[in-house]
């Protein structure tokens, strides 16, 4: 394939996107992750995409959202990783929120295997995975479809979620930074996150390398309010996903690395790679949701109680 060639299926795929890792572009043009590099660098001095972290976006600062078809088709083996490492975190008899997308999808997929397990979630692609499962019990919110990710949003979603406490959240989103914590492209999508965010002891984000450093419009969880991040092990030369990294570990965010080496055998957090857990405690600044966080009974009281308001969300 001529240089042309390849920067015209690029800048296509970009345009249907809206962000796409160098990974998978290298792998579309059947080209090294090298020559995408160059061609990127090209695009973006054109002023027709910017690069970002580990890929390229469309310009103009902000990307915008995906489909779910596109979506699918990214970071397959990477959002598989995550979801393996993420529901190791389950434990049974816990009930948990389960917010939209493809990484959490993916996670749903093996919840199924957690017995006494209640989710509650307003995805229509996370209810379909488990829907089979017959030790899990699955609790939809209200609300109205949005059809583009097979969510449910709105104030009916948004009301359905008052009251409920769980052990913990699991979110994605279109991009996660230090600065802002994570992010999504859709108002309507965010406003349903912060609430699922609410309802939760703990939140654990679901990011793969490229929404690392990536800013979208609309802030879901601020980085002061995410517990753990679960995230899949950046490209050798990706340095700014490294920086990112260590950067949200400084505000006191617990880091896992699917597939990353084992302990002792790669670099630490302060190198270009981090290790599969921070050592770094949570340590959260100081401000009312931090407090809220810390504040109430201890969390075994807490689960004593979780099943119970979910049973009563259930009969509202």
């Amino acid at each position: 394939m001529f240089a042309a060639e390849r920067r015209q299926l690029i800048l296509e795929m970009v345009r249907a996107n809206g962000a796409v890792s160098l990974r998978e572009l290298a792998r579309v043009v059947q080209t090294s992750e090298v020559t995408v590099r160059r061609d990127v660098r090209a695009l973006e001095a054109e002023g027709l995409l910017d690069r970002r972290h580990g890929g390229a976006v469309l310009p103009g600062g902000f990307t915008r959202e995906s489909g779910f078809p596109q979506k699918s088709h990214l970071a397959t083996a990477e959002k598989t990783a995550i979801a393996d490492v993420a529901a190791g975190l389950v434990e049974e008899g816990e009930a948990v929120v389960v917010g939209a997308g493809t990484t959490t999808q993916e996670l749903a997929r093996r919840l199924a295997r957690v017995p006494g397990l209640t989710v509650v979630t307003n995805s229509l692609l996370v209810a379909q995975a488990l829907a089979h499962a017959n030790r899990v019990e699955v609790v939809m919110t209200g609300g109205t479809l949005r059809g583009s990710n097979y969510a449910l949003v709105g104030s009916g979603a948004e009301q359905s979620l008052q009251g409920l406490r769980v052990s913990r959240a699991f979110l994605s989103g279109s991009g996660l930074t230090a600065e802002r914590g994570l992010s999504t492209s859709n108002m309507l999508s965010a406003s349903v996150d912060r609430a699922l965010v609410q309802a939760a002891a703990e939140v654990v984000v679901l990011a793969d390398h490229t929404k690392l450093g990536t800013d979208t419009m609309f802030q879901t969880v601020p980085t002061d309010v995410i517990t753990r991040l679960v995230t899949d092990e950046p490209p050798a030369h990706d340095d700014r996903a490294g920086t990112e990294l260590q950067a949200l570990a400084d505000q006191g965010v617990q880091i896992t690395v699917a597939g990353a080496t084992a302990a002792g055998g790669g670099e630490g957090m302060a190198g270009r790679r981090p290790r599969r857990e921070s050592p770094l405690p949570v340590q959260r600044r100081g401000g009312p949701t931090a407090q809220l966080r810390s504040a109430g009974p201890p969390l075994h009281e807490q689960q004593a109680g979780e099943r119970a308001r979910v049973a009563d969300m259930r009969r509202r």
